[in-house]
């Protein structure tokens, strides 16, 4: 196993190929589960901003958004464990294996047509990985995609017109290796509006510095009370190394990451004055 410089395990690997199956295959015996935990909380959010800012069909971006998971549960009402049967099933694996793309995409397309959106959004992945962002766009699990790694660069012109307009940005899982920069340049491209923010970030990643960052924008940010189950770790070396990385940065795993699962927190972020559809200085897209 690799590992990467915080400790974890390198899954670098499941991000990039042209296809989820992969990527449940992996995550499915670590019991990955994050996104259904962040569901409900997700939809919570997207239905209040829709009745308080009347919005009708609210924008999300959702940061580090691979195959588009986050969209097909809010989008389509999926869970996890139907994705985890539909791509990772290893009952399925022979026919998986000589399943193609293309045929993968027709149950997909399928599942989209077959479900009205549990309620009306529209979703926009951000993601480096372009093989990710191409299935879940042919999918019809996002309605738009920008590749961008925002870290490194500027957003170009076509690519802050996509941002532009965002009602709603989360994520869950990427912030410690997505940082403030990202969802900084994702928020100056709004102009004066300010998007709403929910992440789900896991302990081991200091969130204060995207707090801060902001802060300095017009946020101010709610930690909301409690922790929610990550994934198990990959071997009991991932464990140590995290365990290494979290003592380091202050962060006490007794109870929680010490028993054998990695945790996130939810940090939810509002600028301080109201924006919606009558703000004179939001964006359209």
């Amino acid at each position: 196993m690799r590992f990467d410089a915080t400790g974890k395990v390198s899954l670098d690997h499941i991000y990039t190929q042209p296809d989820p199956r992969a990527y449940f295959s992996v995550l499915r015996p670590l019991g990955y589960c994050v996104p259904q935990l962040a569901k409900p909380y997700f939809a919570k959010l997207i239905k209040e901003y829709r009745d308080s800012q009347h919005v009708a069909v609210p924008k999300v971006l959702d940061i580090g958004c691979s195959y588009g998971i986050n969209a097909a549960l809010l989008k389509y009402d999926a869970t996890m464990d139907e994705l985890y049967a539909r791509y990772g099933d290893e009952e399925r694996e022979m026919e998986r294996e000589g399943e193609s793309r293309e045929a993968l995409l027709a149950r997909d397309r399928e599942l989209a047509r077959s479900r009205q959106p549990a309620q009306p959004v529209r979703f926009v992945g951000l993601d480096t990985s372009a093989s990710a962002l191409s299935y879940a766009l042919d999918a019809g699990f996002l309605d738009d995609a920008v590749h961008a790694d925002l870290e490194a660069h500027e957003p170009t012109p076509r690519q802050r017109a996509q941002f532009a307009g965002t009602d709603l940005v989360i994520s869950t899982g990427c912030l410690g290796y997505v940082t403030e920069r990202t969802l900084k340049r994702v928020v100056e491209a709004q102009g004066t509006h300010r998007p709403w923010m929910a992440h789900f970030a896991l302990r081991m990643f200091p969130f204060d510095p995207v707090e801060h960052a902001l802060a300095e924008l017009g946020y101010r940010t709610i930690h909301v009370e409690g922790v929610f189950k990550q994934r198990r770790f990959a071997s009991p070396e991932e464990q140590t190394l995290v365990l290494d990385t979290m003592s380091s940065n202050g962060v006490d795993a007794r109870g929680l990451e010490a028993e054998g699962w990695m945790y996130a927190q939810l940090h939810l972020s509002r600028p301080h004055r109201p924006s919606g559809p009558n703000d004179p200085n939001r964006e359209q897209s």
